[in-house]
């Protein structure tokens, strides 16, 4: 599957000039195990019938256009190190887990394991020290505003999850946007006096949140419960079955966790697995939806916040 938006949107962000200090972290071996953990919370794997992605969006790319945005607009070696590594710690169908351990809204359960993950990589912890650099700093990520703060506040991680899903799921987003977007954002200080993410124009800020309540709508809607409530199912039934264990979703890739579940002789579990993978719109039952986790935004324009901003203007 080609990635030419993704693409085009690492071209915005100068991957070609990437700085030469974050060019080695790139491949270290917890940060390469993304690349085979998707976007979608192992969606990919879903019914075509249901999903139908544009371009096929890992993790891997997630951290690293997270990063490129925070060098762009902060020249902060550790931020953008911070961010490169803010989803070390994804399982196997990320908020899926979340699901499975009933955490609907915040939707964070599954970063426990992100400073074993970060200490246990032999490889990062040497560049670490090569470039005198404190693991706390990396695995306290949500101390930089630019990579990661409280909604409804935007952030690197927060817009570039916006851009992504506007690219593959919503497909909402083309070049031209991934260009406006990108060149119209500033950094400005806050009402906390943090340093966040925001806009020049009220246009592309009014943009970003279409896409963004779009994606809200999509992440609510009675389809996606259902199939992110069947793959929780699977992976509870597999680790209950000792086919997979808890652990080995954040270290394992998604496709051999996958065939691990799929080669057990349990047929319920196999039914399940096929379910997932054949399902049609309209044989999805109409399930009760839990308190999801709600993905608002009112991003700053000019320094004021949209929701002001068109008050006063």
């Amino acid at each position: 599957m080609n990635k030419d938006i993704y693409n085009y949107y690492l071209k915005t962000l100068n991957y070609d000039k990437i700085p030469y200090f974050l060019k080695k972290y790139l491949n270290v071996p917890s940060l390469i195990r993304l690349k085979n953990i998707g976007y979608f919370c192992g969606m990919d794997y879903a019914s075509k019938n249901i999903y139908d992605f544009k371009e096929k969006i890992s993790r891997y790319d997630h951290s690293l256009t997270v990063a490129l945005l925070t060098w762009k607009f902060t020249n902060d070696k550790v931020a953008t190190l911070a961010g490169l590594f803010h989803d070390i710690a994804t399982p196997c169908f990320s908020h899926v887990i979340d699901y499975m351990n009933k955490d609907y809204e915040n939707q964070e359960s599954t970063e426990e394991y992100t400073k074993e993950i970060i200490m246990s990589d032999k490889k990062l912890q040497e560049y670490l020290k090569e470039d005198n650099i404190s693991c706390n700093d990396i695995i306290n990520f949500k101390k930089y505003s630019i990579v990661d703060n409280d909604r409804p506040k935007l952030c690197a991680d927060r817009l570039d999850g916006i851009i992504l899903t506007g690219i593959a799921w919503t497909k909402a987003i083309d070049n031209d946007d991934i260009n406006n977007i990108i060149s119209d954002l500033y950094i400005y200080n806050n009402e906390d006096n943090e340093k966040e993410l925001g806009f020049k124009s009220k246009d592309i800020a009014l943009k970003v949140l279409e896409i963004s309540d779009e994606i809200n709508e999509y992440c609510h809607s009675n389809s996606d419960n259902y199939m992110m409530e069947l793959l929780a199912h699977i992976t509870k039934m597999a680790i209950q079955n000792r086919i997979i264990d808890y652990k080995e979703l954040y270290f394992l890739d998604e496709l051999t966790l996958l065939n691990k579940i799929e080669s057990s002789n349990i047929k319920k579990l196999n039914q399940l697995v096929n379910k997932f993978k054949t399902i049609k719109l309209k044989d999805i039952p109409i399930i009760e939806l839990k308190n999801i986790k709600i993905r608002n935004i009112d991003p700053l324009v000019n320094g004021v916040r949209l929701k002001n901003y068109l008050q006063k203007n």
